[in-house]
Protein backbone atom coordinates (compact mmCIF):
# COMPACT_ATOMS: atom_id res chain seq x y z
CA UNK A 1 0.00 0.00 0.00
CA UNK A 2 2.71 2.48 0.86
CA UNK A 3 4.28 1.24 -2.35
CA UNK A 4 1.24 2.55 -4.39
CA UNK A 5 0.66 5.53 -2.63
CA UNK A 6 4.54 6.49 -2.93
CA UNK A 7 3.92 5.82 -6.84
CA UNK A 8 0.58 7.78 -6.76
CA UNK A 9 2.24 10.65 -5.39
CA UNK A 10 5.43 10.19 -7.75
CA UNK A 11 3.19 10.17 -10.62
CA UNK A 12 1.04 13.44 -9.04
CA UNK A 13 4.07 15.06 -9.18
CA UNK A 14 4.95 14.52 -12.80
CA UNK A 15 1.69 15.88 -13.79
CA UNK A 16 2.19 18.74 -11.96
CA UNK A 17 5.42 19.28 -13.35
CA UNK A 18 4.39 18.96 -16.84
CA UNK A 19 1.55 20.46 -16.34
CA UNK A 20 3.64 23.66 -15.04
CA UNK A 21 6.14 23.27 -18.22
CA UNK A 22 2.87 23.45 -20.34
CA UNK A 23 1.68 26.63 -18.70
CA UNK A 24 5.49 28.30 -19.49
CA UNK A 25 4.61 27.34 -22.70
CA UNK A 26 1.60 28.55 -23.77
CA UNK A 27 0.22 31.65 -24.57
CA UNK A 28 0.16 32.84 -21.37
CA UNK A 29 3.51 32.59 -20.89
CA UNK A 30 4.40 34.16 -24.08
CA UNK A 31 2.02 36.94 -22.64
CA UNK A 32 4.02 37.37 -19.74
CA UNK A 33 7.17 38.35 -21.87
CA UNK A 34 4.69 40.17 -23.94
CA UNK A 35 4.14 42.32 -21.27
CA UNK A 36 7.85 42.64 -20.70
CA UNK A 37 8.07 43.53 -24.01
CA UNK A 38 5.52 45.70 -23.86
CA UNK A 39 7.23 48.07 -21.60
CA UNK A 40 8.85 49.83 -24.24
CA UNK A 41 5.16 51.11 -24.83
CA UNK A 42 4.93 51.60 -21.37
CA UNK A 43 8.11 54.08 -22.56
CA UNK A 44 5.45 56.41 -23.62
CA UNK A 45 5.64 58.11 -19.88
CA UNK A 46 9.61 58.18 -21.34
CA UNK A 47 8.42 59.86 -24.40
CA UNK A 48 6.12 62.21 -22.71
CA UNK A 49 9.10 62.72 -20.29
CA UNK A 50 11.18 63.61 -23.32
CA UNK A 51 8.60 65.75 -24.09
CA UNK A 52 9.00 66.98 -21.11
CA UNK A 53 11.79 69.54 -22.70
CA UNK A 54 9.69 70.52 -25.04
CA UNK A 55 7.42 71.37 -22.55
CA UNK A 56 9.96 73.14 -20.48
CA UNK A 57 10.46 75.07 -23.44
CA UNK A 58 7.00 75.78 -23.98
CA UNK A 59 7.20 76.54 -19.81
CA UNK A 60 9.92 78.66 -20.94
CA UNK A 61 7.67 79.85 -23.71
CA UNK A 62 5.19 80.76 -20.99
CA UNK A 63 8.39 82.53 -19.39
CA UNK A 64 9.24 83.79 -23.13
CA UNK A 65 5.62 85.34 -22.61
CA UNK A 66 6.68 86.71 -19.34
CA UNK A 67 10.37 87.24 -21.51
CA UNK A 68 7.86 89.37 -23.84
CA UNK A 69 6.41 90.72 -21.24
CA UNK A 70 10.08 91.91 -20.28
CA UNK A 71 10.34 91.94 -23.62
CA UNK A 72 7.77 94.77 -23.83
CA UNK A 73 9.79 96.54 -20.58
CA UNK A 74 12.60 95.96 -22.29
CA UNK A 75 10.71 97.57 -25.25
CA UNK A 76 10.13 100.38 -22.51
CA UNK A 77 13.69 100.45 -22.11
CA UNK A 78 13.77 101.06 -25.74
CA UNK A 79 11.61 103.18 -25.76
CA UNK A 80 13.39 105.17 -22.86
CA UNK A 81 16.11 104.44 -25.13
CA UNK A 82 14.58 105.99 -27.88
CA UNK A 83 13.74 109.00 -25.82
CA UNK A 84 17.58 108.72 -24.70
CA UNK A 85 18.37 108.48 -28.43
CA UNK A 86 15.94 112.19 -28.88
CA UNK A 87 17.94 113.38 -25.72
CA UNK A 88 21.32 112.44 -27.98
CA UNK A 89 19.17 114.27 -30.92
CA UNK A 90 18.98 117.23 -28.85
CA UNK A 91 22.61 116.84 -27.95
CA UNK A 92 23.36 116.91 -31.29
CA UNK A 93 21.03 119.75 -31.78
CA UNK A 94 23.41 121.32 -29.04
CA UNK A 95 26.46 119.98 -31.40
CA UNK A 96 25.05 121.83 -33.88
CA UNK A 97 26.16 124.71 -32.23
CA UNK A 98 29.86 123.70 -32.96
CA UNK A 99 28.33 122.47 -36.30
CA UNK A 100 27.86 126.59 -36.40
CA UNK A 101 31.48 127.45 -35.58
CA UNK A 102 32.49 124.80 -38.19
CA UNK A 103 30.76 127.15 -40.67
CA UNK A 104 32.48 130.15 -39.48
CA UNK A 105 35.66 130.14 -42.22
CA UNK A 106 32.31 130.56 -44.32
CA UNK A 107 31.06 133.83 -42.20
CA UNK A 108 34.99 134.38 -41.63
CA UNK A 109 35.36 138.18 -43.49
CA UNK A 110 39.30 139.62 -42.95
CA UNK A 111 39.65 143.11 -42.86
CA UNK A 112 42.49 144.17 -45.34
CA UNK A 113 43.29 146.67 -47.80
CA UNK A 114 40.21 146.46 -49.66
CA UNK A 115 37.40 146.99 -47.52
CA UNK A 116 38.98 149.57 -45.10
CA UNK A 117 41.09 152.57 -44.75
CA UNK A 118 44.37 152.58 -43.26
CA UNK A 119 46.79 155.47 -41.78
CA UNK A 120 50.31 155.36 -39.36
CA UNK A 121 51.16 158.22 -37.59
CA UNK A 122 54.44 158.85 -35.27
CA UNK A 123 53.15 160.22 -31.77
CA UNK A 124 54.36 161.97 -29.16
CA UNK A 125 53.90 159.33 -26.23
CA UNK A 126 54.87 157.32 -25.50
CA UNK A 127 58.39 157.92 -27.40
CA UNK A 128 59.40 155.99 -30.91
CA UNK A 129 55.76 154.55 -31.19
CA UNK A 130 53.17 155.14 -34.29
CA UNK A 131 49.86 154.24 -34.55
CA UNK A 132 47.93 152.34 -36.98
CA UNK A 133 44.43 152.81 -37.77
CA UNK A 134 42.14 150.80 -39.68
CA UNK A 135 38.85 151.61 -40.50
CA UNK A 136 36.35 148.82 -41.65
CA UNK A 137 34.51 150.93 -44.60
CA UNK A 138 32.96 148.28 -46.38
CA UNK A 139 29.04 147.32 -45.59
CA UNK A 140 29.33 144.31 -43.46
CA UNK A 141 31.28 143.19 -40.73
CA UNK A 142 35.28 142.21 -40.99
CA UNK A 143 37.93 139.93 -38.56
CA UNK A 144 41.06 141.67 -37.75
CA UNK A 145 43.81 138.70 -36.72
CA UNK A 146 46.98 138.71 -35.00
CA UNK A 147 48.92 141.57 -35.76
CA UNK A 148 49.74 143.26 -38.85
CA UNK A 149 52.91 142.50 -40.95
CA UNK A 150 54.69 145.44 -41.19
CA UNK A 151 57.49 146.29 -43.95
CA UNK A 152 59.18 149.47 -44.56
CA UNK A 153 60.97 149.88 -47.74
CA UNK A 154 62.40 146.70 -49.19
CA UNK A 155 63.11 145.31 -45.69
CA UNK A 156 64.19 142.02 -45.37
CA UNK A 157 62.73 140.89 -41.97
CA UNK A 158 59.58 141.13 -40.21
CA UNK A 159 58.97 142.69 -37.00
CA UNK A 160 58.26 140.41 -34.59
CA UNK A 161 54.54 140.64 -32.29
CA UNK A 162 54.56 141.96 -28.67
CA UNK A 163 53.14 138.82 -27.07
CA UNK A 164 51.81 140.30 -24.02
CA UNK A 165 49.23 142.44 -25.94
CA UNK A 166 47.29 139.53 -27.11
CA UNK A 167 43.72 139.98 -26.71
CA UNK A 168 41.05 137.18 -25.76
CA UNK A 169 39.43 136.82 -29.07
CA UNK A 170 39.39 138.36 -32.47
CA UNK A 171 38.82 142.16 -33.45
CA UNK A 172 35.70 142.47 -35.38
CA UNK A 173 34.97 145.89 -36.94
CA UNK A 174 31.39 147.15 -38.03
CA UNK A 175 31.15 149.37 -41.15
CA UNK A 176 32.45 152.59 -39.63
CA UNK A 177 34.36 151.13 -36.94
CA UNK A 178 38.16 151.54 -35.99
CA UNK A 179 41.25 149.38 -34.43
CA UNK A 180 45.02 149.70 -33.27
CA UNK A 181 48.20 148.91 -33.14
CA UNK A 182 51.23 150.31 -31.53
CA UNK A 183 54.31 150.10 -33.14
CA UNK A 184 58.06 150.67 -31.01
CA UNK A 185 60.20 152.01 -33.68
CA UNK A 186 63.35 152.57 -31.90
CA UNK A 187 64.97 151.74 -28.92
CA UNK A 188 64.47 155.10 -26.20
CA UNK A 189 68.17 154.05 -24.97
CA UNK A 190 69.69 153.78 -28.41
CA UNK A 191 70.06 150.15 -27.70
CA UNK A 192 68.93 149.03 -31.17
CA UNK A 193 71.31 148.41 -34.26
CA UNK A 194 70.78 148.64 -38.00
CA UNK A 195 68.78 152.15 -38.02
CA UNK A 196 67.12 153.35 -41.27
CA UNK A 197 64.61 155.94 -42.46
CA UNK A 198 61.86 154.07 -44.03
CA UNK A 199 60.01 156.32 -47.10
CA UNK A 200 57.42 153.90 -47.20
CA UNK A 201 55.17 151.46 -45.48
CA UNK A 202 53.64 148.04 -46.35
CA UNK A 203 50.83 146.89 -43.71
CA UNK A 204 50.03 143.44 -44.45
CA UNK A 205 46.78 141.63 -42.98
CA UNK A 206 46.56 138.03 -41.73
CA UNK A 207 44.27 135.60 -42.15
CA UNK A 208 42.52 132.95 -40.10
CA UNK A 209 45.44 131.34 -39.12
CA UNK A 210 48.66 132.47 -38.68
CA UNK A 211 51.50 133.98 -41.01
CA UNK A 212 48.36 133.11 -43.94
CA UNK A 213 47.29 135.60 -46.60
CA UNK A 214 44.66 138.13 -45.14
CA UNK A 215 44.10 139.59 -48.74
CA UNK A 216 45.83 142.36 -49.71
CA UNK A 217 47.82 145.13 -48.22
CA UNK A 218 47.40 148.71 -47.33
CA UNK A 219 50.39 151.29 -48.12
CA UNK A 220 49.18 154.33 -45.64
CA UNK A 221 50.87 157.85 -46.30
CA UNK A 222 54.57 158.49 -43.79
CA UNK A 223 55.63 161.77 -43.10
CA UNK A 224 57.65 163.35 -45.73
CA UNK A 225 60.63 163.05 -43.71
CA UNK A 226 59.90 159.54 -43.20
CA UNK A 227 60.01 157.46 -40.29
CA UNK A 228 63.14 156.23 -38.42
CA UNK A 229 63.71 152.34 -36.98
CA UNK A 230 66.02 149.91 -35.68
CA UNK A 231 66.43 146.82 -34.74
CA UNK A 232 64.11 147.34 -31.95
CA UNK A 233 61.24 147.29 -33.87
CA UNK A 234 57.99 145.56 -32.46
CA UNK A 235 54.79 145.62 -33.34
CA UNK A 236 51.25 144.87 -31.09
CA UNK A 237 48.48 142.84 -31.92
CA UNK A 238 45.24 144.58 -33.09
CA UNK A 239 43.49 145.96 -30.42
CA UNK A 240 39.74 147.65 -30.05
CA UNK A 241 41.14 150.71 -28.22
CA UNK A 242 44.13 153.13 -29.34
CA UNK A 243 45.10 153.50 -25.94
CA UNK A 244 45.75 149.65 -25.37
CA UNK A 245 47.49 149.53 -28.63
CA UNK A 246 50.42 151.98 -27.17
CA UNK A 247 50.66 150.70 -23.78
CA UNK A 248 53.31 148.15 -24.97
Amino acid sequence: MRTSRLQLLAAAGVTVASLALTACQDGTGTRDEGASASQPVASTPSDASSQAPEESASGSGGNGSTANGSTGSGGDTAGSGESGSGSKGSSAGKGSAPGGSDDAPATFNPCNGSNTSVSAAPVSRPVNHMLITVKNTGSKNCDLTYYPVLRFDEMQWVPQPVEESKPQAVVTLAPGESAYAGVLLSAADGSGSGGATGKKLTVGFQGRTPNSDGGPAAIPSLPAAGVYYDSSLTVTYWQSSADDALTY
